[in-house]
């Protein structure tokens, strides 16, 4: 009986998977999805400093399966426009900046005078009509008070350090701040890159560090830089949309720009820059 009940059973079981993919194969269904377009519209990077030529980015948005290759019109014209009867239309001429790593369409011929609390505008616009607008304002620097390391408590030939920085938050403000330390260059990615506001830390003494991530005969640059809100969500959000990107629990996110009319960033960069040698 055992032998006749195996014998059953092995010629009962294929014959079920059998049934059952048969059923998962009619139960497949194609469905199409139809993925809407919107018009293009311009993209424009933009972050302007004291005593340094004008330099931003413009492109296109494309759709979202399309080349990756990005698509850069050549008849926009860029004015940026100051305090002081500073006004200068933007020549276009693509190149590469070797020292934030970073790519332009369109740069300044005049080192741009910038003083805290300088208004700045831009204005963009092509041949098809399209005009991308965008008002900046510079943040007063915060000084850094302190920047210092620390080793860690391991043998000599394995330790490793921390980086503390420490500043005074300005009083009555709401304050936004970026924290970055390079390694060799600020063209490279950072090693450390984080954003804070000042909502728990008002008029106070604010310290920012790392973990124990950094080596002997390391050579850092320690960033902060101070900005103003719409910079802050913008940053926060394009975060987010990287955050979501592929990932099929996360939200789908929505870039907060700077400018209107248009998709991208207008800002004036404020910021205190050490160097640090770790021996």
């Amino acid at each position: 009986m055992k032998t006749i009940l195996t014998c059953s059973i092995r010629r009962v079981l294929p014959l079920a998977l059998l049934l059952g993919i048969v059923g998962c194969e009619n139960l497949q269904q194609d469905i199409d999805v139809v993925i809407p377009t919107a018009p293009a519209q311009l993209v424009i990077e933009c972050y302007l400093e004291p005593n340094q030529r004008a330099q931003l980015t413009v492109s296109e948005t494309a759709p979202y399966l399309s080349s990756p290759i990005p698509v850069v019109p050549e008849d926009v014209t860029v004015v940026i426009a100051g305090p002081n009867r500073q006004r200068e239309t933007l020549l276009y001429d693509p190149g590469f900046n070797f020292v934030t790593g970073k790519v332009y369409t369109h740069r300044g011929r005049n080192r741009l005078l910038i003083q805290p609390g300088d208004v700045f505008t831009l204005e963009a616009k092509d041949k098809k009509g399209r005009v991308v607008t965008g008002t900046a304002k510079m943040p007063t620097p915060v000084p850094l008070d302190t920047v210092e390391f620390n080793f860690n408590d391991r043998p000599v030939q394995l330790r490793e350090a921390i980086v503390l920085a420490r500043f005074r938050d300005p009083l009555e403000t709401l304050d936004f701040y970026r924290f970055q330390i390079h390694r060799d260059s600020i063209s490279q990615d950072p090693e450390v890159d984080y954003t804070i506001e000042d909502r728990l830390n008002e008029g106070k003494e604010v310290t920012l560090g790392t973990s124990y991530i950094f080596d002997p005969g390391d050579s850092l640059i320690v960033s902060l830089y101070h900005f103003d809100e719409p910079y802050y969500r913008f940053l926060q959000s394009t975060q987010n949309a990287r955050n979501a990107n592929g990932n099929p629990f996360g939200q789908p996110a929505a870039v907060q720009s700077t400018v209107q009319g248009g998709i991208g960033v207008f800002t004036i960069l404020s910021y205190e820059r050490r160097s640090l040698v770790i021996p």
